[in-house]
């Protein structure tokens, strides 16, 4: 049994095309095509079949990518071992997370990695909800957020760590009438004009939230991805926004309110495949993306403008 072959079926699994399995692998799609055909010759039976205009795995192809993330977490266990025993954390952790955890977390994660000698490569991106499981198939450690808990979507099978719970709050700027207040409800903001993020992103669903229980469509006047061009058309204008509370730079036009009534908090949670987990580096470096991120719930609030 050729262990490649497992590895080359689990890469089909997580990545679901043989185009993104060469593009991962820095092969031609050809080339893993037949790799795969060699798979099936080497098993016996059909391992992929026809989908639309790809193929997908059969149930014995399954059943062999699992053995393939079985042989990778054994590896790496007894790689963590050999790490262990040679006092070394060994090796590169790479790390994908969205830009607002990647100001709260980063700073201090990066100064403990240069003081444990682990090399630790950032990559910042904003995804949907639903593509971060998908990105462990080329990062290390994933961090991700949600509104509805510290389980993502597609995340069975993987290990996932809840780092902190978040509060969302109304961003709005100082000279907005509801900056008076110092706690709003659903009908203080049902008329209000917003800038929202993308349908889809977690924010999005505090808004839905407050339409469903006023009963009507709130007016979304611009869609933005950028937490810090949000801050910039708010404090400028006279919308409203849902922004995290403990990475916004509130004060200097710009104040947040806490809201009720609605669920309004997001849980930021590191997503791992098992294997990657196992890794001493791997961990290590968890191991500070959690110190951290349970030291700031009660950091980064004091600019924080409120009311006399």
């Amino acid at each position: 049994m050729d262990v490649r072959h497992l590895r080359l079926l689990r890469e089909l699994a997580d990545r679901g095309s043989v185009t993104a399995v060469a593009e991962a692998t820095h092969r031609t799609a050809s080339a893993v095509s037949q790799q795969l055909r060699t798979a099936q010759r080497e098993f016996g039976m059909r391992l992929v079949e026809p989908d639309g205009r790809g193929v997908r795995l059969t149930e014995a192809g399954v059943l062999l990518a699992a053995g393939g993330a079985e042989v990778d977490a054994a590896i790496a266990a007894v790689q963590a071992r050999w790490d262990a025993y040679r006092e070394e954390p060994g090796g590169e952790v790479s790390i994908v997370v969205f830009p607002s955890a990647a100001a709260l977390l980063m700073p201090d994660v990066l100064a403990d990695a240069d003081d444990m000698g682990i090399s630790v490569r950032v990559v910042d991106r904003d995804p949907a909800e639903s593509e971060f499981a998908g990105l462990t198939a080329d990062f290390d450690i994933v961090i991700a957020h949600s509104l509805t808990g510290p389980c993502l979507v597609a995340t069975a099978g993987m290990a996932v760590h809840e780092l902190v719970t978040e509060p969302l709050d109304i961003a709005m700027s100082a000279s907005h009438p509801l900056a008076r207040r110092s706690r709003l409800t659903p009908a203080d903001v049902k008329d209000a004009s917003w800038i929202g993020v993308p349908e889809g992103y977690p924010f999005d669903l505090v808004l839905t939230s407050i339409a469903q229980l006023v009963g009507h469509q709130l007016t979304v006047r611009q869609r933005v991805r950028d937490n810090r061009v949000i801050e910039s058309l708010v404090t400028a204008g006279d919308c409203l926004a849902v922004l995290p509370r403990f990475t916004t730079r509130s004060g200097a036009g710009l104040v947040l309110r806490e809201i009720t009534g609605v669920p309004a908090r997001r849980y930021l949670s590191a997503v791992m495949r098992p294997d990657v987990a196992n890794r001493r580096a791997v961990q290590a470096v968890l191991e500070s993306v959690k110190r951290t991120a349970a030291s700031v719930s009660l950091g980064p609030v004091s600019n924080r403008t409120w009311p006399a």
